[in-house]
């Protein structure tokens, strides 16, 4: 299924294959490192006959969760190509809202996640990896504004659906292992 589901990206246009390949080589470290740990850090057969050797359950786990991520990413090139910054702000904080009940300040995650968003995509590229860990210019008296929509009863009756499906989704699966 994540084979298909990777396959069927480039139905999305060359636009947005664009923008993941970016995203991609923005974090080839993180997904070099997620192989790395996976692929040499659990234990199973070796590969070869090397105590260096990667064993072959964690190369099968690290080409999954090689594919899961890669897979995130698209789904955020998606949202970051098809929806304005406001929307997509506003969606999160809808989202998020329920964790009020739970004691966590959902404000604060849309607020970070819109500075991350905003810092990856006007980072410069730097000459030197040095000037990464340079400060960078900040505004004291920036302030952020995030339009608040209610959810519509077409938005509630698609959460609901999909809801309903990831249940069925785990159900079927506890009963058909």
């Amino acid at each position: 299924m994540l084979a298909v589901a990777c396959l069927l990206a480039p139905v999305f246009g060359a636009g947005v294959m664009r923008r993941f390949g970016n995203l991609v080589w923005r974090t080839r470290w993180l997904l070099f490192s997620l192989v790395l740990v996976f692929a040499w850090g659990t234990v199973g057969e070796p590969l070869w006959n090397s105590s260096l050797a990667p064993t072959s359950e964690g190369v099968r786990e690290a080409v999954k969760h090689f594919g899961r991520m890669l897979l995130v990413l698209f789904v955020v090139t998606l949202f970051l190509e098809n929806m304005p910054m406001a929307d997509l702000l506003s969606a999160s904080r809808i989202m998020f809202s329920p964790l009020h009940h739970l004691g966590i300040n959902p404000d604060r995650g849309v607020i970070r996640l819109m500075l991350v968003l905003r810092y990856v995509e006007t980072l410069p590229r730097p000459r030197d990896w040095r000037l990464l860990l340079d400060e960078p210019e900040s505004s004291v008296n920036e302030t952020v504004e995030v339009e608040y929509r209610p959810l519509a009863k077409s938005d509630i009756f698609v959460m609901s659906g999909l809801a309903l499906g990831l249940i069925a989704l785990v159900f079927y699966a506890t009963l058909y292992p």
